[in-house]
């Protein structure tokens, strides 16, 4: 019964609170508050988020309430604070009640997070009853979005759900004042799940003995795939050049980067030159791989790149595999062969691994979701995404002023899905490359799975697509039911998410998209676009590359001087290309009589392509066996050379610049010179068609995005030009990437404007 006593000088508030307080130890925070500062009530999960009720003397309610907002836990993000007065109850006590489904959930997931220090160190004491054991989690660290089923975030709506806690687990989930209370993964030796090693026929079940195997097949030069939070990944010895071989071969990847997973912060200052904001980067409770200046060549590790990515162990099992014998630092890869999505399901790791890893570690606690490691650069002291995955997805990244449900499924590279729910925009995890049966379904699986988690059904949607209709993803949104759909440009969705990113959609803009492919308005593919508008008023195209005829579809993104012969076409009084020293293949001259009689042949004004084509005059003849490559590697060539002057590119014609590019190659001028002023020359003509067109439109804003804004030689270059004319404000993506990762979102702000 109520406390009548408690009334008579008592106030109470109900107080609800947004944004990412499930999973984060928001409950027993809350309850911690109210028994230092006196407060009567209760706190449960709702589908928005949680919900209080506070009772006590004014002056504690208003000392409890400050508190809730400057002492929160750090994995916590609010958004939105509700605060109502209500008439007191005269409750006796403070409870944490069971959590309450009432209407659609709104709630924000939280990513995975990283294991806490307090945790680290009951793992490494041999006194503590979880030492060693290898999924030692609580409320301020562990898996929260690779674990979930459905909303709210409760044990039975988690793959922990088979694991019944035994007493001392228990004790610590129900104890307000332990830092386990209502920690959902909770568990330990006794009573959750463990690791096992198979080993061809071996199978080592006991968790402490299978580690120490693995960590023994990883310094004797072994491939170890390891679970982890939200897949497998392929381990080996970073400084073994025959397992690594062995891994590239086994894996088919031959030349793209791995990135290392490293012991610690001074170890990976022995790898990559570091800046404050990189070191923040790493610490971070994301734990993303982070992008950063080599120091020494691996040529094996990361070939023909400036740019080494490193992490730091991020769950439990990597810090046991290091303090069990593991060499460092490991290739940490994902388990997959190139092109598929990641195993994360223990049968189809062991099925597909087995003839890649020589040893699988398989984690008992399965995992909801496959989410691959977030992938993040610096530029301009500020994080730069280039891959949002685990420890940032399923996050908000901005706004929209709807109600109405969108569903923006992207495009078919680096595919990622936006789903907004009363105007929040949450971002899936990284899919990948649409086009084959695995990562297909995968694609299929997310939408499906974020629909349910927020209960949505696909008839209320509005539902928006990249415009080329013979899109994997464009395909797959007009088959579901749904209340509208609606087509968005290519390149337009990329200048749109920057702006939707920073709640500027009325902004007039000069928008540049530089990248690769995207179907145009007129029927082409663009590429080097130039837009003046916004999001509110449309983007009318105002300028863009010459156009040339690319051969051969596709493959052309493959094979750069397939793409170079639709560009050279373009010059008059060529020289013979197959002799020295271009020595361009028999591909180039097929490619070229595609050209002359227009079969098989598309006009691109892709920027994307003519970094191709100036990679296959100095130098790159080979095939791209991943998408970018052999502009990183032209980037990487520019960067042994100091800035030279720009070769001319007036309006963006590009045939004085292929023409001097010719003659500088005849004369012998070193290839990374060449490279430099190509850089040159494109910063110098992007800035000048800019800098006309703010002039001439009256705009002070330009936008950066696109995948050809990931070479940071490029960026950096242009960030530099800019600083001369500060009245221009440059905006680029920050939390979701400038390549087709991003473009859900900017599908998302268009489509609620097209409505």
């Amino acid at each position: 019964m109520p406390d009548s006593s408690r009334l008579e000088f008592a106030v109470a508030r109900r107080i609800s609170i947004q944004g990412v307080v499930q999973g984060v130890g928001f409950r027993p925070f809350v309850f911690r508050l109210s028994q230092i500062h006196q407060i009567q009530g209760w706190v449960f999960n709702g589908n928005d988020g949680v919900e209080i009720l506070a009772e006590g003397r004014n002056s504690d309610v208003d000392a409890f309430l400050m508190s809730l907002g400057s002492q929160s836990p750090a994995a916590a993000y609010i958004t939105k604070v509700v605060i109502r007065e209500v008439v007191p109850e005269g409750l006796s006590d403070f409870q944490i009640l069971d959590s309450r489904c009432e209407s659609t959930p709104t709630v924000r997931i939280s990513p995975d997070l990283c294991i806490c220090e307090e945790c680290l160190r009951e793992l490494r004491d041999p006194s503590d009853r979880r030492s060693h054991y290898p999924y030692i989690n609580c409320t301020h660290c562990g898996p929260r979005y690779s674990i979930i089923k459905n909303l709210p975030y409760d044990r039975p709506n988690t793959t922990m759900a088979a694991w019944k806690m035994c007493p001392s687990c228990q004790h610590d989930y129900d104890n307000p004042l332990v830092r386990r209370h209502h920690a959902q993964p909770i568990a330990c030796e006794s009573c959750g799940p463990g690791y096992r090693l198979i080993e061809g026929d071996l199978t080592t079940d006991e968790n402490e003995r299978a580690i120490r195997r693995a960590a023994e097949l990883l310094a004797t030069g072994s491939i170890v795939a390891v679970k982890g939070l939200g897949g497998y990944h392929l381990a080996c010895d970073a400084n073994n050049p025959t397992a690594i071989a062995a891994l590239r071969e086994r894996k088919f990847r031959k030349e793209r980067p791995f990135a290392l997973l490293v012991r610690s912060l001074q170890e990976a200052h022995q790898y990559v030159v570091l800046s404050k904001s990189h070191e923040q980067l790493l610490q971070s409770v994301a734990r993303p791989i982070v992008l950063a200046p080599a120091k020494i060549e691996l040529p094996l590790v990361s070939p023909d790149n400036s740019m080494l990515g490193v992490m730091l162990p991020y769950a439990p099992i990597h810090h046991l595999l290091f303090d069990f014998g593991a060499p460092g630092p490991l290739v940490l890869t994902s388990g997959n062969r190139s092109s598929e999505p990641i195993a994360y399901r223990d049968d189809d790791a062991i099925n597909r691994l087995t003839g890649i890893a020589d040893a699988i570690l398989i984690g008992d606690r399965p995992i909801a979701r496959r989410v691959d490691d977030s992938v993040v650069a610096v530029r301009n002291d500020k994080p730069f995404m280039i891959r949002r995955a685990r420890g940032n997805s399923p996050g908000v990244v901005c706004e929209l002023s709807t109600v109405d449900p969108i569903l923006a499924v992207g495009s078919d590279l680096k595919n990622a899905i936006a789903l907004v729910v009363r105007g929040q925009v949450f971002v899936s995890q990284h899919i990948g490359d649409l086009g084959d049966c695995e990562t297909d379904g995968s694609f299929q699986n997310t939408v499906h799975d974020l629909l349910a988690m927020y209960e949505i059904n696909s008839s209320e949607l509005t539902i928006v697509h990249d415009s080329h209709p013979q899109l994997t993803s464009t395909r797959f949104a007009l088959s579901l039911p749904a209340r509208r759909h609606i087509a968005v440009q290519h390149h337009h969705a990329h200048i749109a998410s920057v702006l939707a990113e920073r709640n500027l959609l009325n902004e007039r803009v000069v928008g540049v998209a530089f990248d690769g492919t995207g179907l145009g308005t007129d029927g082409t593919i663009w590429g080097g676009e130039f837009f003046v508008g916004s999001v509110c008023d449309g983007f009318e195209r105002c300028h863009s590359l010459r156009p040339a005829r690319i051969p051969g579809g596709d493959a052309a993104a493959r094979y750069p001087v397939q793409a170079a012969a639709g560009f050279l076409a373009e010059l008059n009084n060529l020289p013979d290309l197959t002799k020295l020293p271009f020595h361009f293949p028999k591909r180039f001259t097929d490619a070229t009589k595609l050209v002359e009689t227009k079969l098989r042949c598309f006009v691109s004004t892709s920027i994307g392509r003519l970094f191709d084509t100036v990679a296959a005059l100095v130098g790159f003849l080979r095939e791209s066996t991943f998408e970018g490559q052999a502009a990183i590697w032209l980037e990487h060539q520019a960067g042994q050379s100091p800035p030279q002057a720009p070769y001319p590119f007036p309006e963006l014609d590009y045939r004085p610049l292929l023409s001097a590019i010719i003659s500088d190659r005849l004369a012998g001028r070193p290839i990374s010179e060449i490279a430099s002023a190509f850089h040159a020359a494109v910063v110098t003509a992007t800035v000048q068609k800019i800098l006309q067109l703010c002039r001439d439109r009256t705009v002070n804003a330009v936008v950066f995005s696109g995948g050809v804004f990931q070479n940071e030689l490029l960026f950096k270059s242009l960030l530099n030009e800019f600083e001369r004319h500060p009245e221009i404000c440059v905006l680029i993506n920050q939390q979701v990437p400038a390549n087709d990762g991003g473009i859900c979102v900017g599908q998302a702000a268009l489509g609620l404007l097209q409505e």
